[in-house]
């Protein structure tokens, strides 16, 4: 499974940034999608995550709950990331990741996008 995000960039305080990743492969059996960030000298965290349990089910850290949300296109093996009320805090590396099974991590790592958010 291959994954590829798009969508970072450099964003004011308060505003929104829409992150996308799209999966290729095998695809058609990913099971939980995820977004994690690493900002400089932090180690690599949970954003949110959605697996296909129940539903559907998504998971986000404390720190964003209310901010951002994740949502699932299975029809185009994509998952995205809509940040609103950005924080200078928010600033990192963004990836996506994937697995077959509910899992966090997932296996399979984008290679990452940078949102940068300036006061």
């Amino acid at each position: 499974v291959q994954l590829v995000e798009s969508g970072g960039g450099l964003v004011q305080s308060g505003g929104s940034l829409k992150l996308s990743c799209v999966a290729s492969g095998s695809a058609f059996s990913i099971y939980t999608m995820a977004w994690y960030r690493q900002a400089p000298g932090k180690q690599r965290e949970l954003v949110a995550g959605a697996s296909n349990s129940g539903g559907g089910i998504t998971k986000y850290s404390d720190s964003v709950k209310g901010r951002f949300t994740i949502s699932r296109d299975d029809a185009k093996n994509a998952v995205y990331l809509q940040m609103n009320n950005l924080k200078t805090d928010d600033t990192a590396v963004y990836y996506c990741n994937a697995d077959h099974w509910e899992r966090y991590p997932g296996e399979f790592w984008g290679q990452g996008t940078q949102v940068t958010v300036s006061s």
